[in-house]
């Protein structure tokens, strides 16, 4: 008798999306408690501390009947103005937040392996609702920002990756600034973070992917990042913190610190990032990163940085691609008013994308409408 394969779980499958967006409210949640904590002089190793604590605290209210595994999807980092991503900090690190910091703030909660990711972004202020000046900081800000709203409304049986991209593009331009070089938004599936299908933030002659379109129960996580600067991202200095472990490769190690450590990240962290903060013996965890590194047995999240003086920002939101419309498990809005600028979108296509809403009944009720339109007979719609 021949073994039975298991069946991939998708959104199809009794209790995913359920799970999906339970994942999705507690990392919104936690996002809100991050951004309230940041305020000038506040340090950032408390704050990213306090969002990991938080997410494992709120993991705890749900979910409890049965035996699922919880935590940690992406540890919380929170990357300031010219610094891309992935600054998430040791005990050690004594940096704060200053008045007028462009914050980029990124964490992730899973329930059963099911992501709910988020980033966003907040100009740092003593008073949250200050409004921001018509600058930089606020083009790009908005940018990013109107970049996801319009990409979110592609996503969309039908639609492309390609549309996405190119949808990204004209919003940069439209506020004079640049999508980030190197970011992918990935397919999530059941304890996996990076997927192969793939939207690009923006396509060079080197960085490429193949043109697909999206299907039902497809999970992204949609990535927009959008620098003032010219978008090609250098390595920096930063020590990687982030890390997550690479899957397909074994290796037997000497030490027994690297011992001590990676096992610890295969019970606590098998299939997804995690940052040496979480580990008790944070040297220990610092002595066992490298040999590990050493035998690929690690993927790092490099911390990636614009020219000093440049801003980024960077909004992401896991997105449900169902039959009966799009569905957003992650992502808090911002005030689009607070933020002032002397650049607008003027392309009609964009603009009409921008209008369409995202709430599952209008979506349905917006699609019977078109499809009306479209069946009417010419002579009819020459008459209106």
């Amino acid at each position: 008798m021949e073994e039975q394969v298991p069946q991939e779980e998708t959104l199809a499958t009794p209790g995913v999306i359920d799970k999906y967006q339970a994942a999705g409210k507690v990392a919104n949640i936690v996002l809100e408690g991050v951004i309230a904590r940041c305020v000038p002089g506040a340090r950032i190793y408390d704050i990213c501390l306090w969002g990991d604590n938080e997410i494992n605290n709120e993991l705890t209210k749900v979910y409890n009947k049965k035996r699922i595994e919880k935590g940690l999807a992406f540890p919380t980092s929170i990357s300031v103005n010219e610094v891309c991503g992935y600054y998430s900090p040791l005990k050690d690190d004594e940096a704060v937040l200053n008045e007028g910091d462009v914050a980029k703030i990124q964490l992730g909660a899973h329930i059963d392996g099911y992501i709910g990711i988020v980033a966003h972004t907040v100009v740092v202020s003593a008073d949250p609702k200050k409004p921001v000046e018509a600058d930089r900081k606020s083009d790009v800000v908005l940018a990013a920002y109107n970049a996801l709203q319009a990409s979110l409304r592609l996503l969309k049986p039908g639609s492309t990756n390609a549309q996405v991209t190119e949808t990204i593009g004209k919003i940069a331009a439209a506020y004079k600034v640049n999508p980030l070089e190197g970011v992918l938004s990935h397919e999530l599936k059941k304890h996996l973070i990076d997927g192969n299908s793939v939207i690009i933030n923006k396509e060079t002659f080197d960085q490429r992917v193949e043109e697909a379109e999206f299907q039902v129960n497809q999970v992204f996580a949609l990535d927009i990042i959008i620098t003032t600067g010219e978008g090609k991202p250098k390595e920096s200095d930063l020590r990687t913190t982030v890390y997550k472990r690479a899957l397909e490769r074994t290796y037997t190690l000497k030490t027994k610190n690297a011992r001590a450590f990676f096992s610890e990240v295969n019970e606590k962290f098998p299939t997804l990032a995690f940052s040496l903060r979480s580990f008790t013996d944070e040297i220990g965890a610092k002595v066992g990163v490298s040999e590990c590194m050493k035998h690929d047995l690690l993927n790092p999240y490099p911390i990636l940085v614009e020219k000093t003086g440049e801003f980024v920002a960077h909004f992401q939101w896991t997105v449900l691609i169902l039959k009966g419309g799009t569905i957003c498990t992650t992502g808090l809005p911002i005030n689009v008013d607070q933020y002032k600028t002397q650049n607008k979108i003027e392309d009609a296509g964009v603009l009409e994308l921008l209008t369409l809403s995202m709430d599952k009944k209008e979506q349905t009720k917006q699609r019977k409408t078109k499809a009306k339109e479209a069946a009417k007979p010419e002579e009819e719609k020459k008459a209106e």
